[in-house]
């Protein structure tokens, strides 16, 4: 005898299908869920690690900014030390000048020159005085000229004036210091 299936089987097989379908479909959605919070943890996680790198490179900035302006007040403070260390060596150097220059002075001016006057400004000297006579006075030029401390003598003017009923020769010189040099000169080694 033939068997004759009356069964609805194609409604059965669609229903099955239909139900893996949506259980596949909840299974799909379910995994895809999950692969979608990873992923939002990962860069979650990545971005914070990323801004806590930030944050430590700012800090790491501001502290090295610190640092470079405390670096720069202290090159500001060297550099003041330095031009007063330069200041005191230059006055060290040239304090005795005032005296060197005096002692010059009187060993240079021939007799019948007297001075009235001797002004200093940096390394020029105003010198004016009285003279018996002009020939006085270009000796005395000249004697500043050779003069290892003098140098640049120029006569300003000259003129004749009576002084305490004696005719003299009023003039003003101008001559400039030559800056000594304040090396220490070397021991001589005695021969043995």
């Amino acid at each position: 005898m033939i068997r004759i299936n009356l069964l609805p089987h194609r409604e059965e097989k669609r229903k099955a299908r239909r139900q893996q379908f949506y259980v596949l479909l909840g299974l799909v959605s379910v995994l895809a869920a999950v692969i979608w919070f990873l992923g939002f943890s990962v860069v979650n996680g990545q971005i914070a690690a990323q801004n806590e790198k930030n944050e430590f490179l700012k800090r790491e900035i501001a502290s090295l900014d610190k640092e470079i302006d405390e670096i720069k007040k202290i090159q500001e403070q060297t550099n003041a030390l330095l031009a007063r260390k330069r200041v005191i060596e230059a006055l060290q150097a040239n304090r005795t000048e005032t005296v060197h220059l005096f002692n010059e002075l009187a060993k240079q001016v021939p007799e019948g020159i007297y001075f009235r006057t001797l002004v200093q400004t940096g390394p020029r000297i105003a010198i004016s005085g009285y003279a018996q006579s002009n020939a006085r006075i270009t000796t005395l030029m000249n004697n500043l000229d050779e003069s290892p401390l003098l140098e640049g003598s120029t006569l300003v003017e000259t003129k004749a004036e009576v002084v305490a009923g004696r005719r003299l020769n009023a003039f003003s010189i101008t001559t400039v210091i030559t800056r000594q040099t304040t090396a220490a000169p070397k021991p001589a080694q005695g021969k043995k």
